[in-house]
């Protein structure tokens, strides 16, 4: 059976797929033991997805036809009506799987770029291209724009689309500028496996889709609590899981605010740094380091010490042809914005960022590297 013919039949219910890596590695042999392959799976559910994870561990969030299908039918009823999508995410991953699985519900065969070399800006005029339908679609991490808005002819590729979803890991303000100045249609997503993708845009839930925040501060941040029809029905083999204990909601690890009715997420709960009996948000700092010219990209995280608890320390990639900025600069810049508290004591200066997923920062791996 080809991959058409399979993911249609996952969508009506036919056949259940648990998707891995397609190259034979240590991580498909990890995720193929951990989420049980070839074991039976409940009735009702057609799609066993791994997450990204934050503790190594990976877990399964089982999907049925109706939640693919919720998911699939609000994204199209917020950006205008369903289309073709090009696909340049990996396929196991949920935000890649949901770009075949929407352009398929469609009645679009999804445009594939090969990514076994990595992601190639390059590619991006070709394939759209090749796009058909009267509207056409793309899905994209940071890194990606990234890298696509150092190239004129992708850029003008994905201008002519009608929206460009970005997600997978958060889109610094800089980036998001950069793109919008230069007319891309850009549409900052929040989800993860266990919704089925992304299931708020731009900070507003999809139809159906509820928000509510729990145990919030005197600031109104608190833990983020998602609800509606693309949730998964729990985790494989883990029935008992506290992120699905309440019924119809599921509890995330991310902490965030609703603010006139529109959701910011500020940072992950198991994330946080506790530096001298206060707490840092990494994503906080970073949006402030990101401000920056000269930096790139940016990862704020904690590392052991013996007074405070935790440091604040703060790895980040300089911008083409620029100098980094020094350790101070950015000390005098996060205490203006935000308190000293916050602000990183050591700087590395990095080529990359290492990253686990769909784009998310790798905080363990970073901590391993400068421990």
């Amino acid at each position: 059976m080809d991959s058409r013919r399979a993911l249609l039949s996952m969508l009506d219910g036919d056949a259940a797929y648990l998707p891995l890596p397609a190259a034979e590695s240590e991580q498909s042999r990890r995720l193929s033991a951990a989420l049980a392959v070839g074991e039976p799976i409940d009735d009702d559910a057609v799609l066993v997805v791994s997450t990204s994870g934050t503790t190594g561990t990976p877990k399964g969030a089982m999907h049925t036809p109706d939640s693919l299908r919720a998911s699939a039918d609000a994204t199209a009823a917020v950006l205008g009506g369903p289309g073709s999508w090009l696909l340049a995410l990996p396929p196991h991953h949920i935000a890649g799987l949901q770009v075949m699985l929407r352009s398929l519900a469609a009645g679009h065969d999804p445009v594939v770029i090969d990514l076994s070399a990595g992601f190639d800006p390059d590619a991006l005029p070709a394939h759209i291209a090749a796009m058909t339908g009267d509207r056409r679609y793309t899905s994209l991490v940071p890194t990606q724009l990234r890298k696509a808005l150092d190239h004129p002819a992708a850029v003008a590729a994905l201008a002519e689309l009608d929206a460009i979803l970005v997600g997978g890991a958060a889109t610094g303000p800089a980036l998001l500028a950069r793109a919008l100045e230069a007319g891309l249609p850009i549409v900052r997503t929040y989800g993860m496996s266990e919704t089925a993708g992304g299931c708020v845009y731009d900070g507003l839930p999809l139809p159906g889709v509820a928000v509510r925040i729990d145990d919030a501060g005197s600031d109104g941040v608190g833990r983020v609590h998602l609800g509606g029809p693309t949730l998964a029905r729990g985790y494989r083999h883990r029935p008992d899981h506290p992120a699905f204990a309440e019924p119809g909601w599921f509890r995330t690890d991310d902490l965030g605010v609703v603010e006139d009715g529109v959701l910011r997420v500020v940072g992950r709960a198991d994330e946080a740094i506790s530096s001298g009996a206060l707490t840092v948000v990494p994503q906080v700092v970073e949006a402030v380091i990101a401000t920056l010219p000269a930096v790139a990209d940016c990862a704020v995280f904690g590392l052991p010490d013996a007074r405070l608890g935790e440091q604040v320390v703060a790895a980040l990639v300089p911008a083409p042809g620029s100098a980094a900025p020094t350790a101070a600069e950015i000390a005098e810049l996060v205490t203006r914005r935000l308190d000293r508290y916050a602000a990183p004591r050591r700087v590395f200066v990095v080529d990359a960022l290492p990253t686990r997923g769909p784009g998310k920062v790798d905080r363990r791996a970073l901590r391993a590297s400068f421990s």
